[in-house]
């Protein structure tokens, strides 16, 4: 469907085994990450939400410039050492900002400040940053700081605020994961012990890519003396240099020795060409951000999250890269269902098709496998969103399912498979229509194929609208159908 979309002995052993497996002799290996509360998807789902206010609130680079491409580049380098259990979907951002900063958000999506590039002096530095950022989202540093009940009001906030609820935002919530959001950035507040433990974990990845740990430091070294009594935000929490320098170079003592990368040309081409490019101080960030100036911006640049979250229908004409075809073992859903907490309703879902949540309001909520969205949209999965009643009267669930089915065709290329028909959905009476449009998904030819959607239409006791649209190739509905399904009769609303 197209888209415009606790004690302390545990931690004692915690840490004692961290050190035994970086102490050995064979080479580094990925300390365990642990256990939080928080699961995956609500960690993404934050992190998104997160995001999505950085886009409202400071300058990104375009996805096509060269500072970014170089960037995700050195950042997949980074993302390819991480053993694929413990990874996230990581995704780079550049900040045209002066000052040097960088941070990671809960699910991997990263900002690097142009700053930071600049004040680099090789390329291993500026990949000991990202390394060292992209730690705390592997130890789930930033998840672990948020007790269930707290997980929980966070995500139904965030769902509530497209779903047409009066639940309130994220940012209360996120301010108790120690996330501080604000016109010149977001700052993640960690503790001297998540900072120790980022570096060990990053100095593992520095290591695995071919750079030389030292070289984390390095930079931390050289900016706490260039910056003096006024560190840049990225040292407010971090240990002291000297110490760090010591703590690594114990950590790395009995590592295997290797022929660390040393010079990058790609490196030095973008630093030289970084000095020429319009940067920002945070007062001119901020003043940006009061007056809106930012989120058009990054808009008409082409800066984007690339968020399957942000799913929500497009005109006919949007252009957009053409997809792969998608093998259906990539889509299949586990067998194993979980609970997704979506404010006005909770619904039980495969747990390999993670809960993407919008950036804003309007925007749709996706429960989809990751193959099976693209830039154009969701080919495999589920769209869910709220629409108010009409002001001043209130219809009926058939005039609002066909008032909706009649703004869908306005965008898309629609048909409508019979009449809806009586679906009791949560206890509630709805309405079931079967659809047909064009997939986004090619077929194993390349070719245009089929798809087919079960919108699922359900109005609430103010007479709002909740509706969902589950969606698949043709060839393939069948096979998902029964998942579906079962998804509708879990459906419980608040």
């Amino acid at each position: 469907m197209n888209r415009t979309r606790k004690t302390n002995l545990t931690c004692l052993i915690f840490l004692c085994l961290t050190v035994q497996v970086f102490a050995q002799a064979t080479g580094p290996v990925f300390p365990n990450p642990g256990k939080t509360s928080m699961s995956r998807e609500n960690q993404q789902a934050l992190g998104m939400e997160a995001a999505g206010q950085v886009f409202q609130q400071m300058p990104v680079m375009p996805d096509n410039s060269a500072e970014t491409q170089y960037v995700r580049q050195l950042g997949q380098k980074l993302v390819a050492t991480i053993p694929q259990e413990y990874s996230w979907p990581f995704e780079f951002h550049v900040v045209p900002q002066k000052e040097i900063n960088a941070f990671a958000l809960p699910g991997g999506q990263m900002f690097i400040n142009l700053g930071t590039v600049t004040a680099a002096r090789k390329e291993a530095e500026l990949a000991g940053v990202m390394a060292h950022e992209m730690a705390h989202v592997y130890m789930q540093h930033s998840a672990k700081q948020a007790g269930k009940s707290q997980t929980t009001s966070m995500i139904a906030g965030i769902a509530s605020s497209v779903l047409g609820s009066t639940i309130g935002g994220a940012a209360g919530g996120l301010a108790q994961m120690g996330i501080q959001m604000g016109a010149q950035g977001l700052v993640m507040k960690y503790s001297r012990k998540d900072e120790s433990q980022a570096d060990a974990v990053g100095a593992v990845i520095l290591y695995k890519a071919g750079y030389n740990p030292q070289a984390m430091v390095d930079f931390f070294k050289t900016m706490g003396a260039v910056a003096g009594a006024a560190p840049p935000e990225l040292f407010s929490s971090h240990p002291n240099p000297g110490n760090r320098q010591e703590a690594i170079a114990k950590q790395i003592a009995n590592w295997p020795s290797l022929n660390y990368v040393d010079a990058s040309p790609n490196f030095d081409k973008i630093h030289q060409q970084a000095l020429q490019v319009r940067t920002y101080t945070g007062q001119e960030i901020e003043a940006g951000a009061k007056s809106g100036q930012w989120a058009g911006l990054n808009q008409r640049n082409g800066a984007s999250l690339h968020s399957s979250g942000a799913s929500t229908f497009p005109t006919s004409g949007s252009a957009e890269a053409p997809p792969n075809p998608v093998s259906l073992e990539n889509i299949l859903p586990s067998r194993r269902m979980v609970s997704a907490n979506l404010g006005p309703m909770t619904i039980q879902h495969p747990e390999n098709w993670p809960v993407n949540l919008p950036q804003q309001k309007g925007q749709f909520v996706t429960i989809a496998p990751q193959a099976g969205i693209t830039n154009s949209g969701v080919g495999y999965g589920v769209l869910l969103n709220g629409a108010a009643g009409p002001q001043g009267q209130r219809a009926t669930i058939d005039e609002m399912t066909a008032e909706l089915i009649g703004q869908i065709k306005q965008n898309n290329e629609l048909e409508q498979l019979g009449n809806p028909q009586r679906l009791i959905v949560g206890g509630v009476e709805g309405r079931s229509t079967f659809l047909r449009s064009s997939s986004p998904i090619p077929n194993a030819n390349g070719q245009s194929q089929p798809e087919r959607d079960w919108l699922v239409t359900v109005q609430r006791q103010d007479g709002s609208m909740i509706y969902m649209i589950f969606v698949s190739t043709q060839s393939d509905f069948s096979r998902l159908q029964p998942t579906f399904e079962a998804m509708v009769k879990s459906i419980q609303f608040r």
